[in-house]
């Protein structure tokens, strides 16, 4: 897909998002004055075939109401509403920068692992169900391990990392490569079907993070100041976030697998946050927090 296009049709859902509701006349009256109109209003035809390009590459169904108004209809999943969100926002912050040369000294931005290279073969390897093999040099291997073929069934971005999580062949298993770690990567000509047990929202989207786990949804409940809670309010540390609120504290519930990056995340909160239940989540928590101890003691 042209890079001018998708320019297009992230400005077409972002300015139907922004207005709850807009007239092809407004829209075209706006497209005229943005960055990527060409001086003319868009054809209805036009329209149409973006539409349409809309709803399969980017899973947006732009609706139109009585009034001929036209406007997102909500999407089925949580990734979904996720993936939208990031799209926009990631727009919103490229149409902003623009050109800042000017200005590039006073705009500083965290300096993060880029996986510019490897991240449009794996998304293409997604749409198609192709597998693809690559090089991976991993944080506890001493040597890289070379022609992996693995089965790509999903991407995920998580603390500034893109990873990809799918099955590995060799050792048939599900699991989880940073697409950072990547040194070389190619796309195979083998479909595969992802099984027919495997429900990606449900097996995923109940872990913090992309330690993928077989372990059971457990019910987490954490105690927390009044300051913390609004943070968490601003930003749930899962979908599944639920708040009782009380006068001195807060306790917010969660659906959750027990995992590795769970424990370091409530771990980040410090005294602010306590965990409550479950039992086993709280010995992590606390074994973490004895073994951090003893390097201070002396």
């Amino acid at each position: 897909m042209a890079k001018d296009l998708i320019s297009k049709y992230v400005w077409i859902v972002d300015t139907i998002a922004r207005h709850n509701g807009i007239t092809r006349e407004r829209l075209n009256t706006l497209w005229l004055r943005s960055p990527v109109g060409d001086g003319r209003p868009i054809p209805e035809r036009t329209f149409y075939h973006h539409r349409r390009a809309i709803e399969e590459s980017f899973n947006i169904d732009i609706a139109c109401n009585s009034s001929g108004e036209y406007y997102i209809e909500n999407q089925n999943s949580n990734a979904g509403k996720s993936l939208t969100n990031w799209m926009l926002d990631s727009y919103a912050v490229n149409s902003a920068m623009g050109d800042v040369s000017q200005i590039a000294g006073r705009i500083e931005v965290e300096d993060v692992p880029s996986a510019r290279q490897f991240l449009p073969i794996v998304v293409e390897a997604l749409r198609d169900n192709l597998a693809i093999t690559f090089t991976y040099a991993g944080f506890n291997r001493s040597r890289a391990e070379k022609d992996i073929i693995f089965h790509p069934w999903m991407v995920k971005r998580y603390k500034n990392r893109w990873y990809m999580l799918g099955y590995k062949v060799k050792s048939r298993d599900i699991r989880t490569y940073a697409l950072d770690r990547v040194r070389e990567m190619r796309t195979l000509n083998e479909h595969f079907t992802i099984p027919e047990n495997i429900n990606l929202e449900e097996y995923f989207g109940s872990i913090i993070g992309v330690t993928s786990s077989k372990a059971d949804v457990r019910t987490v409940r954490i105690r927390t100041s009044p300051t913390q809670a609004k943070y968490l309010r601003a930003l749930p540390l899962h979908k599944s976030q639920s708040e009782e609120i009380h006068d001195d504290y807060s306790v917010f519930t969660y659906r959750l697998k027990l995992n590795y990056e769970l424990v370091h995340e409530l771990l980040s909160f410090g005294p602010a946050v306590t965990v409550l239940e479950p039992k086993e989540l709280r010995i992590m928590v606390t074994s973490e927090l004895e073994a951090t101890l003893e390097n201070y003691r002396e």
